[in-house]
């Protein structure tokens, strides 16, 4: 009798070059040669009748069957890796790869402090993290998971929803020292606004309030715009040049040292959401569905305590 599939290690080659965007990086992912996964995509394309992968003297790209078929032998590996973890018990350690995107404010405020444990507990998952104010297109680029910030368009993507982050506008001592502190929402009028160009629409942001219980969406006249990086705001205000609004988790440890002053507190309370998402169709590895709970842990058990 002759064996079925006795073609999948050249499957497993052609995903780890679709997956890493060529052969000399998925050759290394592999502990192989860019040659023998060149020949492996070759028998395989052979085998199947139609060509995956576009080769160019410039980039790799994937067909459009080659697209295809890199999703459906994706999730028959997560099935596979389910189905080895099932017979080895579920305490079995949990192994795979996961391709995560987030947003820059998300990848230096937050995400490291939720990686770490995750990493010291499941050493054999390998995150591949992609830091972009870009939002990814995650089934043409191949990411299991992103992170993505505000009211989420009707995309099809599932969303579970991380936090809630709260917003904080604050300026340095030099600047308030030279232009005064503004008491009121109209003083904002007089001062140096350091808004963010918002890269989907490339209008610029509303600066978001909550006064007498009523939420304002206040538009700032900019003395600097910023576009593309929204950390950027937070570093003119702390060399004196405005007043800029971003989220408390970026700016409170400069509020504490004293390199920024917040501004206007009776004004705060409003926020705004971040959530991770993933494509409906693709099944998830036990590595994908461990790294979203501890994502969501901290809003699970902020709605814990809240229904106590």
């Amino acid at each position: 009798m002759s064996r079925q599939f006795d073609y999948l290690g050249d499957v497993e080659a052609f995903l780890a070059v679709a997956e890493h965007g060529s052969f000399t990086a998925g050759a290394v992912a592999l502990s192989t040669t860019a040659s023998v996964l060149s020949r492996a995509v070759t028998r395989l394309e052979a085998r199947l009748g139609n060509q995956l992968l576009r080769r160019t003297t410039r980039r790799l790209g994937l067909t459009e069957a080659g697209r295809v078929y890199r999703e459906q032998v994706r999730t028959a590996f997560a099935l596979l890796d389910e189905a080895e973890r099932d017979a080895q018990g579920r305490q079995a350690e949990l192994r795979g790869r996961v391709r995560l995107s987030v947003p820059t404010t998300y990848g230096h405020y937050r995400l490291p402090p939720l990686l770490a444990p995750f990493a010291r507990r499941h050493p054999a998952v390998q995150v591949e993290l992609n830091i972009t104010n870009r939002n990814v297109d995650l089934v043409a680029e191949g990411f299991d998971l992103a992170i993505r910030l505000g009211q989420l368009p009707d995309s099809g993507l599932v969303a579970r929803k991380v936090e809630d982050a709260a917003l904080c506008l604050v300026a340095a001592p030099a600047y308030l020292r030279e232009a005064g502190t503004p008491q009121t929402l109209d003083d904002l009028r007089r001062h140096a606004c350091l808004p963010f160009v918002m890269p989907s629409t490339g209008r610029i942001a509303a600066w978001a309030f909550r006064d007498g219980g009523n939420d304002v969406d206040w538009l700032p006249s900019p003395a600097i715009q910023v576009s593309d990086d929204v950390l950027g705001v937070v570093s003119l205000a702390r060399h004196g040049l405005g007043i800029c609004q971003s989220y408390d988790f970026i700016v409170r440890e400069l509020v504490e040292r004293g390199d920024l002053v917040e501004l206007l507190p009776q004004l705060g309370g409003r926020t705004r959401p971040f959530s991770v998402v993933h494509a409906p169709h693709r099944r998830q590895s036990a590595a994908v569905r461990a790294l979203i709970e501890v994502l969501t842990a901290g809003t699970a058990a902020s709605a814990a305590a809240a229904n106590d």
